[in-house]
This record gives C-alpha cells, sequence and structure tokens, in this order.
C-alpha cells in the first residue's frame, strides 16, 4: 500500500530543505543552522501525529514524505 502524505506534511518537508540549503551557505556558524533544526523538528512532530491518527508506521510515513517532497522539487514548473 502506498502512503499519499498530505499536503502539509510534503510543505513542511520542503520548508526543511530549503532551510538546509539556506544553512549550508552561511557562514555564521552553529546559530545559523538553528531554522534547520526547528523546520526539521516540525517536520517529525507532524510525520509522527499523522502517522500515529493514521495507524501507519511513522518510517514509513517519513520516506513517502520526503520522497513526495523531493519529487515536487524535480517536477517542472506548470506554465
Amino acid at each position: 500500500m502506498a502512503i499519499e502524505p498530505p499536503d502539509e506534511l510534503i510543505r513542511l518537508q520542503r520548508e526543511a530543505d530549503l532551510a538546509r540549503m539556506e544553512a549550508a551557505t552561511r557562514e555564521d556558524g552553529v546559530e545559523g543552522w538553528k531554522p534547520w533544526l526547528d523546520a526539521v523538528d516540525a517536520v517529525h512532530a507532524a510525520v509522527t501525529e499523522y502517522a500515529k491518527e493514521a495507524g501507519l508506521s511513522r518510517h514509513e510515513v517519513e520516506k513517502a514524505v520526503k520522497s513526495a517532497a523531493r519529487r515536487d522539487a524535480e517536477a517542472p514548473p506548470e506554465s
């Protein structure tokens, strides 16, 4: 059974991915990674809650969310 994660979880993952890319380009040390760490915490909390409510494996939901976020990021823009 394929898991189709909600758009909100995909959005949170994409925000975390963007925060990581931004943090990697900054030179302000550990403090520059805080936005990414906060975004990752938000993703994990949302994935855990969704998996629990849906009776699904948290690990499988997380994999589906990351895959969907990656797939959406690689998709060509709609014209």
